[in-house]
């Protein structure tokens, strides 16, 4: 079973993205005891800090222990905290918002053509010496997507057809193109919606 896990700073400035990086390491340090392996399959940096904007991540384990892992984080997380980049500046409420995308059914991956190559991600130099990164493409749509952080090619290829049904289906379906609006909406707001998780402080504590 895999599960792809999106953290995002949405628009928000520098600390969002710093809190991107700390959420990502409290999972780290989680995912072992919970029977989760955690992989990093996609990163965006901010432009000129050169914090993690956003990450993607690919959840791999029994299908329960993926859902019961994942599903506390789904929605809004608050960072309370003075700013560390900015020590004078008065705000101390820092956002995220985590997204969820679950494995697509088994008949999706007959409409889908693969190619492996080498990968150039996180996966390091194991990875850059075998092809075990996955590029999938939507043989109607065209729409394709490339994962390579796993070393296991077996797990980018099932990250990439959770990421390719997602991006398929606000394609080619108006209600998902809705709530695609309705996303972009969110990720321009100062502060997303119901929170479902607290941190506090500089060590990323859980409130």
């Amino acid at each position: 079973m895999t599960t792809l896990m999106q953290i995002s700073a949405n628009t928000g400035p520098a600390e969002c993205c710093l809190a991107v990086a700390k959420l990502l390491g409290h999972l780290e340090a989680k995912a072992g005891a919970s029977g989760v392996t955690l992989t990093l399959v996609e990163e965006t940096r901010e432009g000129g800090s050169g914090l993690l904007q956003s990450v993607l991540l690919a959840l791999e384990g029994e299908e329960a222990a993926c859902r019961l892992f994942a599903a506390p984080y789904a929605g809004t997380i608050l960072w309370v905290c003075p700013s560390p980049l900015r020590p004078a500046h008065r705000r101390k409420n820092w956002y995220l918002d985590v997204s969820l995308f679950a494995e697509p059914d088994r008949g999706f991956g007959d409409e889908v053509r693969f190619e492996t190559m080498r990968s150039s991600g996180p996966g390091g130099q194991h990875a850059n010496k075998t092809e075990t990164a996955v590029r999938a493409t939507h043989v109607a749509t065209g729409l394709s997507v490339k994962i390579g952080g796993s070393r296991s090619q077996g797990a980018n290829k099932a990250a990439a057809l959770a990421l390719l049904s997602a991006r398929v289906s606000d394609h080619v379906d108006a209600s998902a193109r809705l709530h695609k609006a309705e996303r972009r909406l969110r990720h321009c707001a100062k502060a997303g919606g119901e929170v479902v998780k607290r941190f506090a402080g500089p060590a990323f504590t859980e409130a």
